[in-house]
């Protein structure tokens, strides 16, 4: 839960300190700009928060692996959600309240989860989870759009490196395979996930395992 709190205000301290000119620029999201990706930051600030306030009485359905809904095809930015996401952002106009309401909002998500009971049991999406076991999930949510956010921004500051070690691990459980030594945690997260096509080099050190890629997290 701790590297929750830390992953999180890493991703929200480097967007506080992005010029407003950065937020025209392409993320690593597919069809989404850096305002776009924020946006969809707040979203998930919300998430947390109306999710570590449902309760759940019944046994545990998931854990922090088994949270993610696994698929092999990397959206595209036609979802409605997505496409929602965009207009959205757009009507913020301006920078500045985007930073706000992410840091109002992801501010308070972080508090919440810093006194979260970890075995509390809470309920998302038609399931149950510990709180525990959610917040860490949610480390590998918050790693992956930390790599987004700085994919085309080569001045921003890179996610905690234990927060990329971490999402490589729970990956790499998700996928029931090692991804190669020679990969960095970054690499495995990018390649795995599908934000980056493996060269060929890498394609024959992943073996068997190339085929099976991406494994898309939703």
């Amino acid at each position: 839960m701790d590297l929750f709190v830390r992953s999180w205000a890493a991703l929200r301290r480097v967007v506080a300190e992005l010029p407003d000119e950065d937020f025209a620029q392409p993320s690593g999201c597919a069809g989404w700009l850096v305002r776009d990706l924020v946006c969809h930051l707040v979203i998930d600030a919300q998430d947390v928060l109306i999710t570590l306030v449902t309760p759940a009485e019944s046994e545990p359905t998931r854990d922090a692996v088994t949270y993610w809904e696994v698929s092999g095809t990397p959206p595209t930015g036609d979802d409605p959600l997505d496409a929602l996401i965009v207009r959205l952002a757009a009507a913020y106009e301006e920078p500045r309240l985007l930073k706000f309401h992410l840091d109002d909002a992801g501010s308070a998500a972080g508090r919440a989860a810093g006194l979260a009971d970890p075995d509390l049991r809470v309920g998302t999406r038609g399931e149950v989870l510990t709180a525990g076991d959610y917040l860490s999930a949610y480390v590998l949510e918050w790693t992956l759009h930390h790599l987004d956010l700085v994919a085309h921004l080569p001045d921003a500051a890179e996610p905690p490196a234990e927060g990329v070690a971490r999402s490589r691990a729970m990956l790499e459980k998700i996928a029931g395979a090692a991804f190669p030594a020679s990969f960095s945690d970054s690499d495995a997260l990018l390649v795995g996930t599908g934000r980056r096509v493996p060269t060929d080099a890498e394609k024959a050190e992943l073996g068997e395992l190339a085929a099976r890629l991406p494994f898309v997290l939703g």
